[in-house]
């Protein structure tokens, strides 16, 4: 039973209340209290006086049902986390979900700008974090802000509320290191039946209660710092004088000491990247990076590399982080087979959002260097050019069909009708994987895994022969794979974030796998170069990424094939890039705000110089002065400067994440091939300004 009597006056009462069961973490080193807004902060500023303690918030928002928004189906929270809870009918469809979350995405931020204004979160990595509400009914909101402050590895994580469900309160246990439920009251009706006065908390309420405790704060630091002051100055005085004339111990390297002493400045001669070709060596997978989707440097520098990477070390193949089907098309033009007059059309299967990524000048110019190099080279000797994605789905399924329709109708049949269970989804893959995950529509795991097998066999029929024929086959056993992992990763995107993000990877490292198969010769293995993400490339398990169950391609390739990988990174400091407000929206030249202070981008940007290398394997020093642990930006194909802390920064360690970093302190955007209105009227109004509604973009 419990000792806490009921109902509490109001939500301060409780907040002491609560205090008492947390009594034993007073005067515990990096303790932090996070409260979740809005009646949260009442009572987590009660925690945080008893505890002395900082008190910040953490913003969570309920996705209520259409119709019923009392009844949660999920939550989203800051970091771009969403819980979603499995709904017994068929009462939802994905287009009411996405409306959903996004009306209350858009409220997620305005309550982080209205509550917050310009001060920075507390970080929560390595400290005691304790997360505050004024109750715990169902356990959504609160789950979904566990999970995402889970990711800011916190050294220990603990729930902590007045009162609550006894299921919901046993249901995290798992979540926490620790978890207080102070009441729970059976039968449990609602949180405010525990509360004499439980008035709905307002915006006005919460800015003041967070002011109120950032002074308190700041003034318990000052009243330390005297008291610590003081206690120095009678050290001092008690000092023996031999002692206090002893000499200071040797001054290490500060972190731009170190930064300035073994970076390699790139002015932009032909000799720029010697020394990562020299990192590079024998290596057979050369892994080039990009801190964004849509910046003209990371493609321009990527390309220059690459084509040092073929012409001085024989390198045979580039996979880009792009859909199997798609680069095909550029992999015939490049080879000089017939089909498209030029580069830009030979891209024009980049047809989905975000087209920009492969369609843009810097690829097309790229594409036309690589098909001139081509020229009058055997099939064997010429350099292919391969997607390794896996969101074309659809796509795929029709060119499975395509080639078995040329070379074995029978078989053609038989497939057609593995996948007809697709049908149901009207080509829309996450319809598909919406209603397999919830249970409205069966799953069609069984008939793509049966399709991939009888592929695997026809291509493995061919694969002592050579020609057009092999050529044809692996690339309809690719599209059949591509269909069985895209129908794995679609079913799983609406259950937890993790599941789905490995499985895309899993599916990159497998193609990269089955290319270096496929393109063995008797003369030796291939050489390829792959072109993805910072995120996908650099190791995730020097990264929070790792700390929350995430691998990726980098890493993968590092455990298959050691030092026959080496991984490349690029970052940025402030720029213009290209990149849409939204999924689906029109690509737009947008502002890159500076990188935030501490950031491995700020840090870069304090030597001073504007380009560099930083060859960073073999330097056992330079290693040690970025082993720290630091904030780095990865910019996707969606940006929004208003959420740029929560959206676009994770914890890495450079020494571990790359094998080398470029870095570009100003870049500029990317310039798209089907530019639109948007942009273009973006570029030639303000080319070097920030739009008048920047930072909210409203």
């Amino acid at each position: 039973m419990s000792d806490v009597k009921l109902p509490f006056q109001d939500r301060r009462h409780a907040g002491q209340e609560l205090a008492d069961k947390l009594a034993h973490y007073v005067g515990h080193p990096n303790l932090l209290v996070l409260a979740l807004p809005r009646g949260g902060v009442a009572v987590g500023l009660e925690v945080a006086r008893a505890l002395q303690a900082p008190l910040d918030i953490f913003v969570v928002r309920k996705l209520g049902l259409p119709g019923q928004p009392e009844y949660a189906m999920g939550a989203i929270a800051s970091g771009g986390v969403r819980v979603m809870t499995p709904l017994p009918e068929n009462t939802v469809t994905p287009e009411e979900i996405a409306e959903v979350v996004a009306r209350e995405s858009d409220e997620l931020v305005r309550r982080e700008q209205t509550f917050r204004g310009k001060r920075p979160p507390i970080s929560a990595e390595g400290r005691t974090v304790i997360v505050v509400d004024d109750g715990l009914a169902t356990g959504a909101t609160m789950r979904a802000a566990l999970l995402a402050i889970r990711q800011q590895r916190p050294l220990r994580l603990v729930a902590a509320v007045p009162v609550g469900a006894r299921d919901s309160c046993e249901a995290l246990r798992d979540e926490v290191d620790e978890l207080v439920c102070a009441a729970m009251p059976q039968p449990f009706r609602a949180v405010s039946q525990a509360y004499w006065h439980f008035p709905q908390a307002s915006d006005e309420e919460v800015t003041t209660l967070l002011e109120q405790a950032r002074q308190e704060r700041e003034q318990m630091i000052r009243a330390n710092a005297a008291r610590a002051a003081s206690d120095r100055r009678l050290a001092l005085l008690s000092e023996p004088a031999s002692q206090a004339n002893q000499a200071d111990p040797p001054r290490p390297l500060t972190l731009q000491e170190g930064l300035l002493k073994h970076l390699q400045p790139l002015a932009g001669g032909a000799h720029d990247y010697d020394a990562l070709l020299d990192l590079i060596g024998p290596a057979r997978f050369a892994l080039l990076g990009e801190a964004s989707h849509g910046t003209s440097e990371f493609y321009r520098e990527r390309a220059t590399i690459t084509r040092r990477l073929i012409t001085e070390k024989g390198f045979t193949a580039i996979a880009v982080e792009a859909d199997w089907p798609d680069a095909l098309r550029v992999n015939r033009y490049v080879r000089g087979l017939p089909g498209d007059a030029d580069a830009a059309a030979a891209l024009s299967d980049f047809k989905r959002f975000p087209a920009w990524m492969w369609r843009n000048t810097e690829v097309r110019d790229f594409v036309e260097w690589l098909r001139g190099h081509n020229a009058g080279l055997g099939p064997e000797a010429q350099v292919g050019f391969y997607g390794m994605d896996l969101y074309s789905l659809f796509t795929s399924m029709q060119e499975v069909l395509a080639y078995l329709e040329r070379v074995d109708p029978e078989a053609a049949q038989r497939t057609r009708y593995r996948y007809s269970c697709f049908d149901h989804a009207g080509e829309d893959s996450q319809a598909y994987g919406y209603a397999a995950n919830f249970g409205m529509a069966p799953s069609c795991e069984e008939a793509v895994v049966q399709q991939l097998r009888e592929m695997t066999r026809r291509a493995g029929e061919l694969a002592a022969t050579s020609g057009l024929a092999r050529d044809e086959a692996f690339h309809a056993q690719q599209n059949a794979r591509l269909v069985r992992n895209a129908e794995a990763y679609y079913r799983t995107m609406f259950r937890a974030r993790v599941s789905s993000w490995n499985l895309r990877d899993d599916h990159m490292a497998e193609t990269l796998q089955a290319l270096d198969g496929h393109l063995a010769t008797p003369g030796g293995p291939p050489k390829i170069a792959v072109w993805a993400h910072n995120s996908h490339l650099g190791d995730a398990s020097a990264t929070e990424m790792g700390e929350r169950g995430e691998w990726n391609v980098g890493q993968l390739m590092r455990e298959r094939h050691a030092g026959d990988a080496v991984l490349v990174g690029f970052s940025t400091h402030h720029g213009t890039v290209t990149a849409a407000s939204d999924w689906d929206r029109p690509p737009q030249r947008k502002r890159v705000v500076d990188g935030l202070p501490g950031s491995w981008e700020h840090e870069f940007h304090q030597t001073g110089q504007p380009r560099f290398l930083l060859a960073l394997r073999d330097n056992p020093a330079l290693r040690k002065v970025v082993e720290p642990l630091r904030l780095q930006r990865a910019i996707g194909v969606i940006y929004r400067p208003e959420t740029e802390r929560q959206s676009y920064y994770f914890h890495t360690r450079l020494a571990r994440q790359f094998d080398a970093m470029i870095h570009i302190d100003e870049t500029s955007a990317l310039e798209p091939l089907d530019k639109g209105a948007v942009w273009h009227e973006a570029h030639q109004a303000h080319p070097e300004e920030a739009p008048e509604t920047y930072p909210s973009g409203l």
